[in-house]
Formats: C-alpha cells, structure tokens, sequence
C-alpha cells in the first residue's frame, strides 16, 4: 500500500545510477515496471490498500497523479514495496524507475501551482504575544496572565506558528481589548504611592487540616510547609499570609523578608513515606496569589516563581527578595522539593509510629498537632514575614522609560513619544495611515476632559489592539515575492528569538543591507548565538517533538511518585533542549538527534536513567554533560524520557503509539487514519497477554496488517521503557500471575531489515533512514520559521538545500543557516 505522504527522494540515491532512461523511454518504462511488480495487487479488481494503478501514467495530470508519484519514490526508496515476498526489481531497474518518476514530478511542478508557496498572514500567537509586550514594557508580563483567558492556540501538526491556524475571533479581539487595558492601567496608569512596611510574626492561619492542629501546637505562630505544590489532597503546598490576602495596593517591587528553618531533614521514619530525596536541603520558594482568583492555598493559575532560596537546617535564617508583584497580589510560600503528599505522610505516621506519642493521635488519622509537638515531621518553619515597597526604581520605572522614553511622559511632545513606541510595536517605520488613528484618539481623549496623560495611555492601548501590533503584517508589495527588510526582520527575529526585532537588526532593515546574504548570514549568526535562542529552541521543540503535550497524560501519582514529587516533566524537556542547543552550537551533526554518546542530565535524570552520575551529581549542579558511551540504554532523541513519555498514555506503553510518533516525528512518513471499519486494538486488563501478542491477533485483520507491519516496527524495540522512559526488562505483573511477561524487543521492518534490541532499531534508522530524517527536519525547520506548511513546489528547493548541507556535514548551525538563508525563508 503506498501511503506515505512527505517528500521526493534525496539527490544523493539517484546520483548513484548507472542507468537512465531516456525522457522519451520514461512512460514506457513506468508502465512496464508496474505491469511486471506492481498490478499483481493493485489494478482495477484487486486494489490493495485501496490503490489502482492501472491508469497510473506519465506524463502527470493532476495532483493527485504528482502525490502518488511521490508515494511511489519513497515506497521504493524504503524497498517496501513490492512486498518482500514478491518477485524484487534489480536495483538498476529500481532506480531507473525512481528516477523516471522524479523527472516526471519536476515537469509537473510547473503546471500544478497551489498557493504560490506563500505565508498566509498571521498573528503573534499568545507565547509570541506575551514575549512582544514583554519587550516594550521592559518587564515580564507573566505575573498579569494576560493570556489566561485566551482561547486554547490551535496547531497544525502540532505547529502553533501556522498562519492558517492562528485564527482571530470576535472572543479573542474582545481579550485582547482587555489585555491592553490591564496592561497599561496596571503598570502606567497606576498612581504615585510611597513605599510601606508591613511585619507579621504571628495569626499565621492555614486552612482545613492544618487550622485544629497549629491552634493546638503553636496557637498560629508559624507558617509551616509541609509538601510540595500542587499535591492532590493539598494540606500545607502552599503558604499564605492571613493578615494580607488583600495583596499590596499598586503593581510594583516589594523586598520580602523572611525568617524560615529547615526542621527534620534528618527524620527518623522511613524516608519512602515522603518520597523525596533527604540528601538536598530544602528549598523555599515565592510565588504569587490573588485572592479573588480562587482559594489562596491551592494552585492559581497565574504562579510564575519569583524568588527561591536553600533553607538551612534547623537554625533560623533571614532571606531577602526582591520580587515584582501585581497589584491585588500577596507572596506565597512554597516548598518545591518537599514531601509527595503531606496527608498520606501523616496518615502513615500516626499507622506506624503511633507508640512514639504521649498525646492522643485521635480517630481521624490526619490529625498532626502531636506530631509537630513529639514527632519529626519534616517541614519549613516560617516565624516572621517583612514587606516594604513599592521599591522605587533608580532610574525611573522601566515601563515608563521602555514606552516614552528616559524623561517620562512629556504632555508637550506625547505625540511624538506615541509615535515612536508605536514604530517599536510595529517593527517598521510608520505611514501616515499608521499615525491618524493615534493622533486621532488622543485628541478625542482630550476632547473628553482627559488628562495628556491618561489620552495617551488610552491610545497606547489602540496601539496595542492594532492589526499592525498582532499580526505579522507585511508592506512587501503583493507583486513582489522577495520580502522587503523590515518584512525579513520582523519574520527573522520572530523565527531565532519568539520576540521583536532588536536595534541591531532594525538597523540593519533600515540600511537596506538585510536583504543580501552576507548581512543576512550575519545577522543569523549573531541571533543564534545570543541567549535568546531558546525562543526557537523551545518553542520549535515544542512543535517538532510535540513536547508542548509533555504531561499531558500523566501517569497515576501512586504509581510514578517521582514524576510529580522530582518536577519530571521539567527536567525531561530541559534534556531536549540542552542538547538541541549544544548541536547547534558546536554544529554537531543532526545524525546525532538518532543515536549520540552524550547527553545532558540533572540529579533526577541521572537516577531516573539509572547513569553512574546520579551517586555524584547534587540539585545545585544543575545540568551536566555525561557520556554515554558503551550506554545501549540511551542516546538520541529515543532514548531520552520526554520523548518517550509525551509517546506514551502515562498509563501503559503501545508500539503502535511509539511506533506512529517515530514515523511522524523522525521519519516524516505519516501514517493514514485507520479506516473507519477496524476495530480498536482490545486493551487486556488482566495483564494475560503483551501488547504484541495483542497486536499479532489485532494483524490477522487483513485491513490492519496493511499499516500495522509498517508502524509496529518502529515502536517494539521503545517497549523497553515504561511510560515515563525508565529502562525495563518485563511488564508489571499481572494480578495473580507467577511471573512478569517479559518484553520482546526484537523486530524487522517492512523492508527486511531486522534488530534485536533499541540499539540495533537505532543502527537501522542510522544506516537506512538517515537521509529521510534529516530531509524531515529541514521541512520541518522551515515549517515553524516560514509559518507555513511546506508544499509540493517547495520540494525541488527543499532538495537541494538538503544536498547543500550534506555536503557541509550537516551540522545543525549549518542547516539552520540554509533554511533561514533559502528563498523559501525570505519570501512572502
């Protein structure tokens, strides 16, 4: 069945012919080739996977001739087909088959034109949105969650910077309305307030569990902290001020002081009651709440961490922060590396130590005043808070100075000052028609008795909500194919950085310079170069990897207690992106995203990977470079845990889902949807068979052998790990079974090749699909950059920009400056 739907064949294979076939020959050819291999299965009565081919001819006629051409060439690239039990063409007559198809598409290539290759105008999805205000105000905006109410960004293929998909609604413009609003009010209309002092040392009141129990042992004098955020029974997560849930009066920086001690870090009950790692000193962490958002002692969403510091053991220790908070808002406490769950600890406690205790323990089994008075229960003790501010800003607010400048606001040339800002926002120089509206507005404000001030903040917010600020709109004229400088920029820094354009490459737009290709390569170069690069580094792993879906589906908390209690999910996705980026810096070759013999690990990961370092390595070391040389567990992008988990259903693991996000996400062969008629494949609850064998029985299903002897292939050799990435041997044992059923990781694909464990699928994808990896990536580069999906006559540049980098090395600086160096990237 030929379904594979991605590009044409890589130059290289074809050069390797000995024989061509003369255009004239090539209809003839094709033809005779699928008369003698191909019409066995797929011509008018027998149709195979749905596929005839007896019309199938060249020249090409339409596009749906140009795509099954292009499935063909691959199907035989791959020698999946025909199947390997038929009779095989001789590789002379493959390729002249190959290449009589191929030369047919490029003649196509001119008659079926789609769109014409063009980026469909697009706005600045809500992480580029928030970046952009970021930037022009001077400050993180995360703390106003701007875009909490925002509607869920669509993707396509799991892009969120495709202009087809970035939709505006009526809802969104009215959010948008809002945001501005807020934004501007907030942090520019906000009035003159000098700084106060608020102390608290006591009424330290925490709810449900804990109220009873710190009236009884300490009558509210401290604020304890027992487990880390965001808990399922959340019983001391999060730590609040009672006497100031009314939050501070104006946005601005506060200093918080507080007294705080680490208390039984060296406890003597079992430490697998608390699920955490003893060896590190806790730490204490700041948070915002509202008040009005929700109860204050549960999850908000809006808790970016402000501030965090290690709490020594037991003696009382003063910490200093400065911190921004949001007018309404108060500080919380945390405890990010604290206990799994506070409750299910005392519970367990009062169960087993319960001899220990002079008081009553009680009936409930959650009670814990007689622990904190007896017992050892680890925990931050917090004694006395101090907050003074808002701090005043030596050089003025930045907000004020990003939008009109190092003087401030000035009535006499608001204006101007308007202007100006609005070119930022724009990130071109400004046409008449850009500065009527503010001008405009403005007068009306003042028309209405509004203060020169609060007029040019209420046109601020037009400027905000204009088309020109949310969409990347473009003044390239429609003719012109080539983008003009500031419309390159614009597209360039939004690509590199997730951000607008900085001074260095507006002035380059300006000079007229951007537009060549020395200038060009130079301003990449420096852009991929600066620590703004994690914009594409994140948010183009998020899209190519589909790790924006990381903990998604997470796994039950009693059966992965680290994912939750060690913060998994962000190490995992840290691994990715250190080691993309370590690639491009280094220009390490993209054959290393398949197998590589380094990667990056904290403490967690190292134990999670069961690595040497994981004896060595402490929370403070943060991430490190270790080799995994002789490893066969690891290495490449398969072996790392976010990939494995955001391919797995936190619950179990399936070949075919493995299988499916391989072909996807490294091979870049979709597979089609499974007809409507198959069934799905029978889960065994009772743990009596493996997934393979369920798979075997599900492939006596002629319609799902089809695609199952393709996909499963790809996904056998990943049963290996466990839903979150952790190497195994067998499956959890089944209820009442003798033994865990064993994992086969043994395999053969479609083409004949065959493996016998993960690093053997590897050395196939290495030695086989190479090529096919590293033209995915290219489109997939050029996807998120260009914001929109590659067509059909995208593929001959697409081609050739592939060969270029080949024979380069293909390290990833080197096709990251292809692709944002092709005409592909600099055109409308």
């Amino acid at each position: 069945m030929f379904f594979a739907k991605r590009s044409l064949l890589s130059l290289s294979i074809l050069a390797s012919s000995s024989s061509i076939s003369a255009a004239d020959d090539a209809p003839k050819l094709v033809q005779q080739f699928l008369g003698k291999y191909c019409l066995e299965c797929h011509d008018a009565d027998v149709q195979k996977g749905d596929r005839s081919f007896e019309k199938f001819e060249l020249p090409l006629k339409s596009v749906p001739d140009l795509i099954e051409a292009r499935d063909i060439i691959d199907q035989l690239t791959l020698k999946e087909m025909p199947p390997k039990k038929a009779d095989q063409p001789k590789d002379d007559e493959r390729i002249a088959m190959i290449r009589a198809l191929r030369d047919g598409t490029v003649v196509a290539y001119g008659k079926f034109q789609s769109t014409g290759s063009r980026t469909v105008m697009r706005r600045l999805s809500s992480r580029e949105y928030e970046n952009t205000l970021a930037v022009l105000f001077g400050r993180r905006v995360d703390t106003l969650g701007l875009t909490a109410d925002f509607p869920k960004e669509k993707t396509s293929e799991h892009m969120d910077t495709i202009g087809k998909t970035l939709v505006t609604s009526g809802f969104l413009v009215d959010q948008y309305f809002q945001s501005a609003n807020r934004l501007v009010e907030t942090r520019l209309g906000k009035p003159a307030t000098e700084p106060k002092d608020w102390k608290f040392n006591g009424h330290f009141v925490q709810y449900e569990e804990l109220q009873g129990a710190h009236k009884s042992a300490f009558n509210y004098r401290y604020l304890n902290l027992y487990e880390q955020p965001n808990t399922d029974t959340r019983q001391g997560g999060y730590g609040h001020i009672e006497d100031f849930k009314q939050g501070v009066p104006v946005s601005g920086l506060y200093d918080i002081e507080v007294e705080a001690t680490a208390l039984h870090r060296d406890t003597h009950y079992d430490p697998a009651i608390f699920g955490i790692d003893f060896s590190e000193p806790f730490i204490l962490g700041v948070v915002p709440g509202d008040v009005t958002k929700g109860h204050i002692h549960y999850p908000q969403a809006i808790e970016p961490l402000l501030a965090s510091a290690v709490v020594p053991d037991n003696t009382p220790t003063w910490f200093k922060f400065r911190v921004w908070l949001e007018a309404g808002q108060t500080p919380r406490f945390i405890f990010p590396n604290g206990p799994y769950e506070s409750r299910a600890s005392v519970v367990t406690i009062n169960k087993r130590y319960k001899d220990e205790f002079k008081q009553k323990i009680g009936t409930s089994g959650v009670g814990r005043a007689h622990i904190l008075l007896e017992g050892e229960l680890p925990h931050i003790r917090i004694s006395e808070i101090k907050i003074h501010g808002p701090v005043p800003e030596k050089h003025g607010r930045v907000e004020e100075v990003a939008v009109f400048g190092k003087d401030g606001f000035q009535a006499d040339h608001a204006l101007d000052q308007l202007n100006a800002f609005a070119e930022k926002a724009y990130r071109r120089p400004l046409t008449d028609a850009d500065r009527q509206p503010i001008r405009a507005m403005y007068d009306k404000r003042l028309a209405e008795k509004a203060t020169p001030r609060q007029a040019a903040l209420d046109a601020l917010k037009l400027i905000l909500c204009s088309p020109s600020f949310l969409y990347l709109s473009e003044i390239t004229d429609e003719s012109a194919k080539a983008l003009k400088p500031y419309d390159l920029a614009t597209r360039l820094s939004y690509a590199l950085w997730a951000t607008p354009p900085d001074d260095a490459l507006l002035a380059s737009a300006k000079s007229g310079k951007l537009t060549q290709d020395a200038e060009l390569k130079k301003q990449i170069q420096r852009m991929i170069a600066d620590e703004r690069i994690d914009g594409f580094v994140n948010g183009f792993l998020d899209s190519w990897l589909n790790l924006r879906d990381l903990g998604g589906m997470p796994p039950p908390r009693e059966v992965v207690r680290s994912y939750y209690a060690e913060d998994l999910p962000t190490s995992m996705k840290t691994e990715a992106r250190l080691f993309f980026r370590d690639l491009l810096k280094n220009n390490g070759s993209v054959t290393q995203f398949i197998d590589c013999e380094h990667t990056f690990v904290d403490k967690k990961l190292a134990k999670l990977y069961e690595l040497p370092e994981k004896d060595k390595l402490r929370l403070a070391d943060g991430f490190q470079k270790v080799s995994l040389k002789g490893n066969t567990h690891r290495g490449g992008l398969l072996g790392m845990a976010a990939v494995l988990t955001v391919s797995a259903n936190g619950v179990e693991t399936s070949p075919v889902t493995r299988g499916v996000w391989v072909t996807e996400n490294i091979l870049g062969v979709p597979p089609p949807p499974p007809p409507d008629v198959v069934p799905a494949i029978d889960p065994d609850v009772s743990g009596a068979t493996t997934i393979r064998e369920r798979l075997a029985k599900h492939r006596t299903d002629a319609a799902c052998a089809e695609c199952h002897r393709k996909i499963d292939p790809l996904g056998f050799s990943l049963e290996a790990f466990d839903p979150v990435g952790r190497w195994r041997k067998t499956y959890p044992k089944p209820k009442n079974a003798k033994d865990a059923p064993k994992i086969d990781t043994t395999g053969e694909f479609n083409s004949g090749e065959k493996y016998a464990d993960f690093a053997g699928f590897k050395k196939v994808i290495a030695d086989t699909r190479a090529d096919l990896f590293s033209r995915h990536l290219i489109r997939q580069l050029l996807t998120y950059t260009t914001g929109r999906t590659m067509e059909l006559n995208d593929d001959l540049l697409i081609d050739q920009l592939h060969e270029k980098a080949k024979k380069q090395g293909l390290g990833l600086n080197t096709l990251m400056v292809e692709c944002l160096m092709s005409e592909i990237f600099r055109s409308r």
